[in-house]
């Protein structure tokens, strides 16, 4: 028989250059210890740090503690169904959730799997839940409003797109209530919203939800849940997945309104998962990187400079506070990190004023350059004036107090009563702008404190049926110049007229 040993040798490279070295090569570990909802595992010598690993049973986890002899892995599934000697599995990817406009409309958990039973989610585009925040010299100032349709926020501490703005307060003060009626009044406008509940109750999640639909705001939101039920790894990954998904909005020029609701549950989810992958506690049984989970995610926040598209994220972090106490730890780090803080006061909760926003306190250190003209004009002494109220309403219950005072302490109390609103019902800037600009100049002074709510449902319709030029006047300017506003008040004692004849 005649070989042709040439044929042979090149029939045999051709097989050895098709061949894939790697066909069915994974590296995997053993777990050597299993409990509330961390996994200890050795043989994975190449993992890397914040990587998916995949154990039996569907339940996946992400590697944290990367020590000598294993590796100390936190899971986001039941960690029942794992158990000593099990194997487990490096797939050599960071945890990633998908991202799009595929997921608007949706109530997705931090892994972006639905929970709305509307089916699955079609998203071709992921981004990891951990990204780098851009540098300083890919960002711009923040200079366009953001409104909140809240008048006494937007008057007061006004907040621009590319801002931080933190919502503190006690439980029950209306925290949650501001960043709803911040996702309702964007209903117009051109920015996404994403709400992240972190830690919350099933039931509260759902009314949200519920309370989003019936505005029409689910058109344009994503809700992002860990609910009280998930493991602790869960809620701590919540804010990093819905920061991501606020990112591809803002990557690609549009604009995006992130609610992180709330951190401290965030904090508490991590110092769990600290003290049991058994890492150093430091103040108050938090680990010492606390600080660092809280900053490098609001860090992503922030305005894009035009060469990368002008596109934006805005984050309002939520903060709950023990009895007002804002010197606690989390509390403190957190109002280091963002722009400014509205704090929320459980006496003036209580005592009817709601939002129940604390002027003293409240402060939006670069919101005031993004608000429009007009409301910079109408509200500019309006925190002063307020203050002055309160120190004047304190001295007034020592005694008697002469006419002038009794006058101030009149439109003191108007003003108190029109910044007041109710939920869910944000108001326009212009409508706002109108109502202030008739309580700072006194054209409410002979309204009855009972009539105040009233009095603007009134003035709104006058001005909009009767004087709608000099109204669209300040929507399309957002300024009120001389001739302006000598129109308005004229427009307004027309109305006083026919309101006091009813």
């Amino acid at each position: 028989m005649d070989f042709k040993t040439d044929e042979i040798i090149a029939t045999l490279k051709k097989q050895l250059d098709s061949h894939d070295a790697n066909i069915g090569v994974s590296e995997v570990g053993e777990v050597i210890y299993i409990g509330d909802g961390v996994a200890r595992v050795s043989g994975l010598e190449n993992i890397m740090s914040s990587e998916l690993v995949e154990l039996p049973n569907g339940v996946f986890g992400m590697a944290l503690n990367l020590e000598e002899d294993s590796v100390g892995i936190v899971l986001f599934g039941d960690s029942s169904l794992v158990k000593e000697g099990d194997t487990a599995k490096r797939t050599g990817k960071i945890v990633e959730v998908p991202i799009g406009e595929e997921l608007i409309g949706r109530v997705v958990n931090p892994l972006g799997q639905p929970l709305d039973g509307k089916g699955s989610i079609n998203s071709s585009k992921s981004y990891p839940i951990e990204r780098k925040a851009l540098g300083v010299m890919q960002r711009q100032p923040v200079v366009e409003p953001l409104q909140t349709g809240l008048k006494s926020i937007d008057s007061m501490t006004p907040i621009g797109r590319g801002q931080r703005e933190l919502i503190i307060g006690d439980r029950q003060t209306g925290k949650t209530a501001i960043a709803i009626d911040a996702i309702i009044n964007q209903k117009d406008s051109d920015v996404f919203c994403i709400y992240v509940a972190i830690g919350q109750k099933a039931s509260t999640v759902a009314r949200v939800v519920a309370e989003l639909e019936k505005a029409g705001a689910m058109d344009y939101t994503i809700v992002v849940t860990a609910n009280a039920s998930d493991p602790a790894p869960m809620q701590y990954i919540a804010p990093y997945a819905g920061s991501s998904m606020g990112e591809f909005f803002r990557d690609n020029g549009k604009h995006a309104l992130i609610i992180y609701d709330d951190l401290s549950k965030q904090a508490s989810a991590y110092r769990q998962m600290s003290l049991l992958l058994r890492r150093p506690p430091g103040r108050e049984a938090y680990p010492g990187d606390v600080f660092y989970i809280h900053s490098r995610l609001l860090e992503r926040s922030s305005k894009l400079s035009e060469d990368l598209g002008g596109g934006s994220l805005t984050a309002l972090p939520v903060i709950e506070t023990q009895e007002g106490d804002v010197s606690a730890y989390i509390p403190t780090n957190v109002i280091s990190i963002t722009d400014g803080q509205i704090f929320l006061d459980t006496n003036l909760f209580n005592s009817g004023i709601r939002p129940a926003v604390d002027v003293g306190i409240s402060v939006s250190r670069v919101g005031g350059s993004a608000q429009i003209k007009a409301m910079k004009k109408v509200a500019g002494t309006l925190k002063l004036d307020l203050a002055q109220f309160r120190e004047l309403e304190a001295f007034a219950k020592f005694g008697s107090v002469d006419e002038a005072t009794q006058k101030q302490l009149n439109r003191g109390r108007i003003m108190v009563e029109i910044l007041k609103q109710k939920q869910y019902v944000p108001m326009s800037v212009t409508n706002q702008v109108i109502i202030i600009f008739a309580g700072v100049n006194g054209l409410m002074d002979d309204v009855e404190i009972s009539q105040v709510e009233d009095y603007e449902k009134g003035l709104i319709e006058f001005l909009s049926s009767n004087k709608s030029k000099t109204v669209e006047t300040i929507i399309n300017t957002g300024k009120i110049d001389s001739d302006t506003e000598g129109e308005l008040k004229s427009a307004i004692e027309d109305f006083n007229a026919t309101y006091s004849s009813n």
